[in-house]
């Protein structure tokens, strides 16, 4: 097993991640590719501390947070490690927000300072919040209006300060960093994260689990606001050294093979959803550069990772994680991936699956995820019963129910809120959707509980069909009919419904709460 790195007791992030690198001399080394040019880990290193001088000139203090509302570009990571370095704690935000989700986050958090993109601080100002010092990552030429209040400039705020910074005398328990949870179901919490848990996270996961290598070339379409997307794209390569390619916004799905085509990423990282609809894209592309596919957010149907595998020649690995772990604690290993299957703990991590009563289940028997490990959030800011629910002193439920194999691998059935009961007996929405998209009409399927005439629980689908499908009754019947002949009949929707569209968070996962009640 492999056990997390000795963390030192007095101990900061940015200095471990990006100082470390400048001390050893691979200041040269690139760690961003954006648009066209290179930001290299000596420029990334000079910006961060022009960034943390700048926030410590404007009241700035260890532990106060620094709200990060900006799309992928290497402001993002300045920012991020710029605070870390004096003590501060950067909270990364969806940049696509509305001003009353603005109003809750800045109230929320007490921001002492935000960072935003243009876009993005239209919205902030509009969320009327007073007490937060405003600063605008502005580029030339956007066209965006003039901001009022007017706020600060970005790029006069490093001008004006100092390249020298030496970091602040944090301990590795202190806080690093704050990760909002979806909010899929209510207003978002916020897991705080301490400087040890980054070091865990990337050594367990990106090291131990995906092997990310200095030559490494990084492509992650989750973004750097979502706790996934800052390790692939942020931490686990500045670990070793390594660079990442960000994109801001989210491409089409040919320009985004193109774009893995002309710039030969070596890692790629993105919800099933994306490759889905990149398996929809006619043409050939050269994605041999890619070493590891890595697929997170929502279950993996077994289709299409067989379907990925067959055309590109390429495993997917199905990674499972939350926000309140900092990243992944169940994968598959790459050579060891199973269809269908979630993968096995990660080394270094524990996990136990329970009934309702917390007693351990038998093999093979669906249960309620406990997972264990060093980079698991101590708990959520402000949010003592939610704390106590969920944080269960060394262990962490993480709301997924799952059976595991005889060879310790899990399977991934919903949410515990989103498990059907049918004729007293459990449905996992994950087996039943795995099932329709296998049917080469189908795309995308989510399923969740709906009531017949007599007021019991019945397995509702929805269901996105591929270009040229058609939808009808014709195709319901054939679909029901699928579920009835390879799964037990009482699993089988009741109704099949054909969408445009499923509702998601901004980071894929799928959110039944609104197909429920019918949004």
């Amino acid at each position: 097993m492999t056990s997390p790195l000795a963390v030192p007791e007095r101990f900061n992030a940015a200095d471990f991640f990006l100082d470390r690198h400048l001390r050893e001399g691979r200041g040269a080394r690139t760690a961003f590719r954006y648009e066209g040019r290179r930001v290299t880990y000596a420029t990334l290193g000079e910006r961060a501390n022009r960034l943390g001088n700048a926030l410590r000139a404007r009241g700035v203090d260890i532990e106060q947070r620094v709200l990060l509302v900006l799309p992928d570009c290497p402001e993002f990571a300045e920012s991020f490690w710029g605070a870390v370095k004096i003590g501060a704690v950067p909270v990364p935000v969806n940049d696509g927000l509305s001003p009353a989700d603005y109003a809750f986050l800045l109230g929320d958090s007490r921001a002492r300072a935000v960072v935003a993109s243009a876009a993005a601080a239209q919205k902030v100002l509009a969320a009327g919040v007073a007490g937060a010092a405003i600063a605008v990552v502005a580029r030339g030429g956007d066209g965006s209006p003039a901001l009022r209040p007017e706020p600060l400039d970005y790029e006069a705020l490093l001008d004006g300060a100092s390249a020298e910074l030496e970091a602040a005398d944090t301990s590795r328990d202190d806080t690093a960093m704050w990760g909002y949870t979806s909010g899929s179901t209510g207003q978002p919490k916020a897991a705080v994260h301490l400087h040890r848990d980054l070091v865990c996270s990337s050594q367990l996961v990106g090291q131990g689990i995906f092997g990310i290598r200095p030559d490494d070339l990084v492509l992650s379409v989750s973004k750097l606001h979502f706790a996934f997307g800052l390790g692939n794209a942020l931490y686990f390569p500045a670990q070793v050294g390594a660079a990442s390619l960000l994109v801001p916004g989210r491409p089409e799905p040919a320009t985004f093979l193109e774009l893995i085509q002309a710039e030969r990423p070596t890692l790629l990282f993105a919800v099933p959803t994306v490759y889905a609809r990149l398996l929809q894209v006619e043409g050939r592309f050269d994605l041999s550069s890619l070493r590891v596919c890595v697929s997170s957010g929502e279950s993996l149907p077994a289709a299409l990772f067989r379907a990925w595998r067959a055309r590109f020649g390429l495993e997917l690995l199905d990674v499972v994680g939350s926000t309140e772990a900092l990243h992944d604690f169940i994968a598959n290993r790459p050579g060891r991936a199973r269809a269908g299957a979630s993968g096995q703990i990660v080394p270094g991590y524990e996990a136990r699956l329970v009934d309702e009563e917390g007693r351990p289940v038998p093999a093979g028997t669906v249960g309620h995820l406990l997972v264990k490990g060093d980079s698991t959030a101590p708990g959520y800011w402000n949010r003592r019963e939610a704390t106590k629910a969920t944080m269960l002193g060394e262990w962490l439920r993480t709301g997924d129910m799952f059976y595991q194999d005889g060879d310790g691998y899990f399977y991934f059935c919903g949410r515990s809120d989103d498990m059907l009961k049918v004729n007293g007996m459990w449905v996992a929405p994950a087996e039943v959707e795995a099932c329709l998209v296998e049917h080469p009409a189908v795309l995308e399927a989510a399923v969740v509980a709906g009531e017949d005439g007599d007021g019991l629980a019945r397995p509702r689908a929805f269901c996105v069909l591929k270009p040229g499908g058609v939808a009808g009754e014709a195709l319901a019947a054939e679909l029901r009919e699928r579920v009835r002949s390879r799964l037990a009949p009482h699993k089988t929707p009741r109704w099949v419904e054909f969408v445009d569209e499923l509702p998601k968070t901004s980071t894929g996962k799928i959110q039944r709460f609104r197909l429920r009640r019918g949004d």
